[in-house]
């Protein structure tokens, strides 16, 4: 926790990392862009750092970011994608203007316009949400298996077979669960 904000959950895919910025979807939700300067922190965190936000700009990242979320979890489960949702993120990622560049570590960063637009991130985040739902890039789609997250994520791993959108969180706390469960039904020997 930072300033009384939730931390960020990042992950390595831009654009399911974006959907984490509301987490536990399935249970007490958790906010954790609940104002502007806050989205700005998390773009910054993530190569997209902007100037400034106002209110009508965070109502447009959530609004991404829920669409992105629909069109994952109906990807995930091999479901129709939900047509206002892939309008949004077309939307978006149309109104934004960055450029790929090269980084002399041979690693790819974006750049965005001279303004440094929130709008322009948004586009970066909706191009990478076309890239990971229609299949451009390596991986699967996947809902996470904690019954309070569910949050859809993209599973790089060799297997295809990961469980948790993250296993610091989502995952420790199921493996905790257990552990306790087994422990309330397994009798303690008298010695």
């Amino acid at each position: 926790m930072r300033d009384g904000f939730p931390d960020f959950r990042l992950g390595k895919v831009l654009a399911t990392s974006f959907t984490a910025t509301l987490t536990e979807r399935r249970g007490d939700a958790v906010e954790r862009i609940p104002v502007p300067h806050r989205l700005v922190d998390w773009l910054a965190v993530n190569g997209l750092a902007v100037d400034s936000c106002t209110t009508a700009q965070l109502d447009l990242a959530r609004e991404l970011r829920e669409s992105i979320h629909a069109a994952a979890t109906a990807a995930a489960l091999q479901d129709a994608l939900p047509a206002p949702a892939v309008q949004i993120i077309n939307d978006r990622s149309i109104q934004g203007r960055a450029a790929a560049v090269l980084t002399p570590e041979g690693e790819r960063r974006w750049r965005l316009s001279s303004a440094s637009r929130v709008e322009d991130a948004l586009g970066v985040i909706a191009a990478d949400a076309i890239d990971i739902i229609s299949g451009e890039r390596d991986g699967k789609l996947a809902l996470c298996a904690s019954p309070t997250c569910q949050a859809a994520f993209f599973d790089t791993s060799q297997s295809r077979t990961r469980r948790w959108c993250e296993m610091n969180t989502c995952g420790n706390r199921q493996k905790k669960a257990r552990f306790h469960a087994n422990q309330r039904r397994t009798p303690r020997s008298a010695g």
